[in-house]
This record gives structure tokens, sequence and C-alpha cells, in this order.
């Protein structure tokens, strides 16, 4: 049982843990300020842009100024390595509730196999046949449940908290792509602009070089 009961401290200690890091990332959430620094990167102003995300708490927008700060070197590689940052931080912890799920109930079964083992050692003994057994299956019983009991109580919290952190992976590809896509427009609109100034510039160049 004392190795059950140290599971069941962690387990617990872990699911307050995530849910009052969930519960502020919650609070962290900033849709708004993510439209606007969109709006931003449409309109062109990717200074604005960079602006609006630099200091943000929520993990969309910490990425979004990590790739904004770093396009020139590798925009991709940049939103790709904030991106894995932040799901790190979401999906701490979520090995060691898997474990417990898994060791909770084999510490239960193993305090059932001790409980039988002690029961069946007193069988020789007829006056203490009877209360050792029924003590040594009882035993068996409680710690099966409480094994079993541990499981259950974490297994919930931990498909939450899985869900919770795909949701966050496929908002932080999604803002990524839609960064990429509208930078890319950008500078490909900057590019053909650009190149429209050069072309007009051209007959009136080789005019003054004629002359």
């Amino acid at each position: 049982m004392w190795p059950i009961l140290i599971v069941s401290i962690i387990a617990l200690t872990v699911v307050i843990e995530r849910i009052l890091w969930w519960g502020g990332r919650w609070f962290r959430r900033d849709p708004k300020r993510i439209e606007k620094v969109f709006t931003a990167i449409e309109n062109g102003d990717v200074a604005e842009a960079s602006r609006l995300s630099r200091g943000s708490r929520d993990p969309v927008l910490r990425m979004m100024w990590n790739g904004l700060n770093h396009q020139h070197a590798s925009l991709q590689g940049a939103l790709q390595v904030a991106a894995g940052i932040e799901i790190k931080r979401a999906g701490r912890f979520l090995v060691v509730m898997d474990t417990l799920v898994t060791l909770a109930p084999l510490l239960g079964l193993l305090g059932t196999i001790t409980g039988l083992i002690r029961s069946f050692s007193f069988l020789g003994n007829e006056e203490l046949a009877v209360q050792a057994v029924t003590g040594g299956i009882a035993e068996a019983l409680i710690a099966t449940a409480c094994g079993l009991g541990i499981a259950i109580f974490a297994l919930i919290p931990f498909n939450f908290f899985t869900s919770r952190v795909s949701n966050l992976e496929f908002e932080l590809q999604t803002a990524a792509t839609n960064l990429e896509v509208m930078l890319e427009a950008q500078h490909k609109e900057h590019r053909e602009h650009k190149g429209v100034e050069i072309e007009h510039g051209t007959p009136a160049s080789a005019t003054r070089s004629s002359i």
C-alpha cells in the first residue's frame, strides 16, 4: 500500500498542476490581438505586427513574434522551434501521468498477489486460518481497488490534457501556415512592384543614355 499511496500523491499533484497551468493559459489567450497581427501583416506593416505580438503570454502570439523577428534568416525554422517549445510546455508531465495510469493497476495486482500469498501461508494453522485468510483476502481486494481507483482518477485528466495539447498543436500549425502564406504574398507583391518600377524606368534611362 505504501507504493500505491506514493503513486496517488504524485497523480494528485500532477493533475492539480496541469489544471492550474491550463486554467492560466485560458486567461492568457488573446484572439483579438492575433487578429490584429494578421491584419497588420495583410496591410504590409510587419513592424506593427511584431510590436503587437511582443511580450504576449499567448503561446500563438509568442510563436508568431519569434517567426516575425527571424523571417529574414529562416521563418519556417523559427516557427517550428517556437511551436516545439510551446508544445513541450503544454505536454509537460503527460509521460508521468501515462506511467501512473499503467503503474497503479499493476501495483494493485501486486498487492492482490502478496495478500493471497500471505493468506495461504496461514492455512496450516487451524486456529488462525480463518482470520488470517479473510484478512489476507481483504488486503488483496483493498490493494486492487486502490490501484484501479488511482488509474481511473488519472486516466480522465490524462486524456483531457492530451486532447488540449493536440488542439494547441493544431492552433500553432494553423497560425504558422497563415503567417507563412501572408508573408510570402507580401514579398511576392513587393517583388512584382519593384519589377514594374524597373521596367518603367528602363526606357527613360535608355533615352538619357542616347541623348
